[in-house]
């Protein structure tokens, strides 16, 4: 098949996205979606919020959804960007999240992505060098930004499952970044996948001081959070009010999410969160209304509840609001 030109479809690569988030000091949301609501109250909060916007689709979501009518889905939501916001549209760039393989990367950079991350991680340091420095070679060709990844998270997330957490080594990035060529480069600094990334009574924070001496390494280079959910601990309570057993489900503070955006860390991934939000309002409807069977009266409260958690994200935790248009 001939290669689909991401411009045609109105996105853009995250170049200039980063540029400028890490001139003014704020992240860009990079968020998850599979399915039309979750589309929908993504568009609408960066559009209300006049926020740059990363759309992410996991290889497994990918799969969900079919790549073919994904592709439209997101030239869909840069038409629907425009038409509630006076004609004009906000930054918004589609990215595969943990791209596992070359051959996934090539699919979706043919299929219109405007950005892909290669996840080697779990490789060598060689190996991992060997795989994204591909990746790169073909993403360049078509003007796509990459994202390579140094480090290891636990936690499970879609495909992603990690035991053990491996902090990212300062003295090995500037190597990577040089013989790559990425655009940008995910780091593990005590973020973790998933609903339940720490248990009852731990503290977690993360090692800024890692951030810190990243930043001395590779200067004014792209930096990116994985797997920085906050787990907000009323919508666990709602879910669990209402049938739910989510048990010890604990995340990273806001607070230090928005510390580290005001440094290099230029993208902050959120999908756990997202995925709480609307499962609280479902459960919510379900078990107030038993009778209820019209998906429009769950998912449609559903998509409110997403939307207003990442309203306050972009203003409050990412910075990212009244930037889209810098």
């Amino acid at each position: 098949m001939a290669v689909v030109n991401y411009k045609d479809l109105g996105l853009v690569n995250t170049r200039d996205m980063f540029k400028k988030a890490m001139k003014g000091g704020y992240a860009v949301p990079a968020y998850n979606f599979n399915n039309m609501e979750q589309l929908q109250a993504i568009i609408q909060a960066c559009v209300e919020t006049a926020s740059p916007l990363i759309l992410q689709v996991s290889k497994g979501a990918r799969e969900y959804a079919n790549q073919t009518l994904l592709r439209y889905m997101a030239q869909g939501a840069t038409e629907y960007a425009k038409e509630i916001n006076d004609g004009k549209l906000i930054p918004i760039c589609l990215h595969l999240d943990h791209g596992p393989d070359f051959e996934t990367c090539k699919s979706c950079i043919d299929y219109g992505f405007s950005s892909v991350m290669i996840d080697g991680s779990h490789f060598s340091f060689e190996e991992n060098i060997e795989l994204t420095k591909k990746v790169v070679e073909y993403a360049h060709k078509y003007d796509v930004t990459v994202e390579g990844e140094l480090g290891v998270l636990a936690g499970i997330e879609d495909d992603v499952k990690a035991a053990k957490h491996i902090y990212t080594q300062p003295d090995e990035v500037e190597s990577f970044v040089k013989a790559t060529g990425v655009d940008s480069l995910a780091i593990a600094i005590g973020t973790s996948h998933g609903a339940y990334k720490f248990k009852p009574g731990d503290d977690p924070k993360i090692r800024l001081d890692i951030l810190a001496e990243i930043e001395k390494r590779i200067p004014g280079f792209p930096i990116v959070l994985h797997g920085s959910s906050s787990v907000p601990q009323d919508l666990v309570k709602i879910i669990n009010e209402n049938g739910g057993k989510l048990k010890d489900a604990i995340g990273i503070g806001e607070d230090q999410l928005r510390k580290a955006a005001k440094s290099a860390v230029c993208k902050i991934n959120i999908d756990s969160d997202g995925r709480l939000a609307m499962t609280a309002a479902i459960r919510k409807v379900m078990n107030d209304k038993p009778a209820e069977f019209d998906p429009r009266k769950y998912l449609g409260p559903a998509r409110e509840a997403l939307k207003k958690l990442y309203i306050h994200k972009n203003i409050e935790v990412l910075g990212s609001a009244g930037h889209a248009f810098d």
